[in-house]
C-alpha cells in the first residue's frame, strides 16, 4: 500500500514538471501577428466625421440680398448648431451683419420677422387700436381690412364733420400680440389656452402693410380724427377707382422744368411721400377755403377814384391767426 502511494506521488511530480516545462516553452514563443485593416478603412472613418456646412464664398454686406453664387458648401469636422447644409434656402436672404469669406451662415445672422412679410413698395405701419376700432377684437393677422376715417368738427361746425374711406383692402400684419410670423397653431393642444390669453390682453396696436405714398394720409388721419377698421372677405378684390377723384396737392412742389426740358411726370412712391401733404388739403380734398367756415368781415371802405380804378367791397378772410383781404 505504501509503495502504491509513492508511485502515484512520483507520477504527479513528473506531470507537474512536464506542465511547467510546456508553459515555459509557450512563454518563449513570439506573439501572433495582429490583423491590420485595409488602408481604405481610416479614410472612411475620417470621412464619416465631417459634416456639410454652408459658408460665404465671398464677403456678404449687411442689408443686401445674398446671390446664389456667393455661397458654397464645405465639409467641416464639426457640425455647428443652427448651420445650413444646403445653399438653396439661403439665396435671396439678407444678412443683418457683414459676413467675411469662409464664415458659416446661421439663422440668427439673417433678417427675419415682419420685415420679410412686407412687399416691395410697402411699409409696416402701426396705428392705435381698441375693441371698437378693431371690429370687437375679431381682427386677426392676415386679414384684409378697409380703413375709414371720421373727422368731427367742433360744435360750431358740426355740419362740416365727415366720414370717408381712407385706405382700401390693406393687409393686417399684426394685431395686438399676434402677428403673421407667430400665429399659434390650430392643431396645438395648448393653442386654445394661448389664444384665450391673447384675447384677454386688450390689443393696443394694429400693424398694416401700407403703400409708402399713402403713409402721409394715414398719419394725418390718425392725428386729425378717428380710424375705424372694417373687416372684409379676403376674396373681395373691389377697390375704389382713383381716377374719379383729384389727387391731393403736395406740401412740397418740385421746381418747374427749365426751358427746353420735358414736363416732369407726376410724383409717385417715395418721391410723393417726400413731398407730403398738408392737413388743410387732406381735410378739404385740396379745395381752397373749404377747411372751415371762415370768419368774414365785410367792410365797405371808400377808396380814392383814380384812372382805371373804382371803389368796391373788400372782404377780409380770417383763417386761424392769418388774415387776407381780397376784392369782392
Amino acid at each position: 500500500m505504501i509503495n502504491l502511494t509513492k508511485i502515484i506521488a512520483a507520477i504527479l511530480v513528473l506531470l507537474a514538471l512536464a506542465l511547467g516545462s510546456y508553459a515555459w516553452l509557450l512563454s518563449r514563443q513570439p506573439p501572433p501577428p495582429v490583423a491590420v485593416a485595409p488602408s481604405a478603412a481610416p479614410g472612411k472613418a475620417a470621412q464619416a466625421q465631417t459634416f456639410p456646412v454652408v459658408v460665404a464664398a465671398k464677403p456678404l454686406p449687411a442689408g443686401q440680398a445674398i446671390p446664389a453664387d456667393a455661397l458654397r458648401i464645405e465639409r467641416l469636422t464639426i457640425n455647428p448648431v443652427g448651420a445650413f447644409q444646403e445653399t438653396g434656402p439661403l439665396a435671396g436672404r439678407v444678412p443683418v451683419i457683414d459676413l467675411s469669406e469662409g464664415t458659416p451662415l446661421f439663422e440668427g445672422q439673417l433678417v427675419s420677422g415682419l420685415a420679410l412679410r412686407v412687399t416691395e413698395g410697402e411699409r409696416a405701419v402701426a396705428i392705435k387700436a381698441d375693441e371698437i376700432m378693431g371690429v370687437g377684437n375679431k381682427v386677426q393677422p392676415g386679414d384684409f381690412v378697409d380703413v375709414f376715417l371720421m373727422l368731427k368738427s367742433d360744435g360750431k361746425d358740426i355740419d362740416r364733420s365727415q366720414a370717408r374711406l381712407l385706405l382700401s383692402r390693406k393687409r393686417v400684419l399684426a394685431y395686438g400680440s399676434a402677428s403673421v410670423d407667430g400665429l399659434p397653431s390650430k392643431m396645438d393642444k395648448n393653442g386654445g389656452a394661448q389664444q384665450q390669453a391673447q384675447r384677454a390682453e386688450a390689443a393696443r396696436t394694429a400693424v398694416l402693410a401700407v403703400p409708402v405714398d399713402d403713409i402721409n394720409r394715414l398719419t394725418l388721419a390718425e392725428n386729425s380724427g378717428r380710424l375705424l377698421l372694417a373687416l372684409r372677405n379676403p376674396t373681395d378684390m373691389s377697390e375704389p377707382d382713383p381716377k374719379l377723384f383729384a389727387e391731393l396737392p403736395t406740401a412740397l412742389q418740385p421746381p418747374p422744368p427749365k426751358a427746353g426740358e420735358p414736363r416732369r411726370p407726376p410724383l409717385e412712391g417715395l418721391d410723393r411721400a417726400q413731398a407730403g401733404v398738408t392737413t388743410a388739403d387732406f381735410v378739404t380734398g385740396g379745395k381752397p377755403g373749404a377747411l372751415r367756415a371762415p370768419a368774414i368781415a365785410a367792410v365797405r371802405t371808400p377808396t380814392a377814384r383814380t384812372s382805371g380804378s373804382r371803389g368796391g367791397l373788400k372782404v377780409e378772410v380770417i383763417r386761424g391767426d392769418r388774415s387776407e383781404t381780397i376784392n369782392y
